[in-house]
């Protein structure tokens, strides 16, 4: 599913790798998931950017450590804690994090 997806966007030539919580059978907002980008990229949780327009997912990510960005395209009130480190209205801003 994931790949089929990957290749419909055309992104595939963009992406290092592709991951997918069926690797650990956990879902978000479970450490092991957000593990699966340190472990697999070599990488520490604090030079991990994560970007996702559901606030319940990026509270999993900040929890566990990595940079967060909110995509709050509907400009829905804040939820969770902890809070994004960025909060952005679309990817336009996007760049800027790295």
């Amino acid at each position: 599913m994931l790949a089929a997806a990957v290749d419909a966007a055309g992104m595939a030539g963009d992406l290092d790798a592709v991951l997918s919580v069926d690797a650990v059978r956990r879902y978000k907002p479970c450490a092991q998931v957000y593990r699966l980008a340190t472990e697999r990229l070599n990488v520490a949780a604090g030079d991990v950017v994560f970007v996702s327009s559901n606030r319940w997912d990026v509270m999993g990510a900040a929890a566990f450590g990595f940079r967060t960005a909110w995509v709050n395209r509907a400009r829905l009130p804040e939820e969770y804690e902890p809070a994004p480190d960025a909060v952005l209205a679309d990817l336009d801003g996007l760049a800027a994090l790295a």
